[in-house]
């Protein structure tokens, strides 16, 4: 079995988002449910993938990072309303059998992401 993995990239610093609050979401029909929760570490990763095993199952979710929580609390100045706050990134799981990399490149003015193994 694959699993699911992601990092955090401060481009404005240039250094691992550390301590960027994460969400994982499974996404069905209208509604959506919370699957996991996990903070970077001080080297922008998780500790563990986010699915592995048994649970990683083909599908839509998303993952949801606390970026404008994490800028804030690196003391940048941030106009109200954050332009960069909540950053969500739907995407599909269609292989479990594969591992799927999502990360996170982030400022407080653009992110990006790509799928990654």
């Amino acid at each position: 079995m694959g699993k699911l993995s992601t990092h955090v990239l401060d481009i404005t610093r240039g250094k691992p988002g550390a301590g960027v609050a994460v969400e994982l979401y499974r996404c069905e029909g209208q509604g959506r449910t919370l699957v996991r929760e996990a903070v970077t570490n001080s080297d922008g990763r998780c500790d563990a993938p986010l699915l592995q095993g048994d649970e990683m199952q083909a599908g839509q979710y998303e993952l949801v990072f606390a970026a404008g929580d994490y800028f804030a609390g690196q003391g940048v100045t941030l106009p109200e309303p954050r332009f960069i706050d909540r950053v969500i990134i739907a995407f599909g799981i269609a292989d479990p059998a594969q591992n799927y990399h999502v990360p996170l490149v982030v400022s407080p003015w653009a992110y990006s992401t790509y799928r990654g193994s």
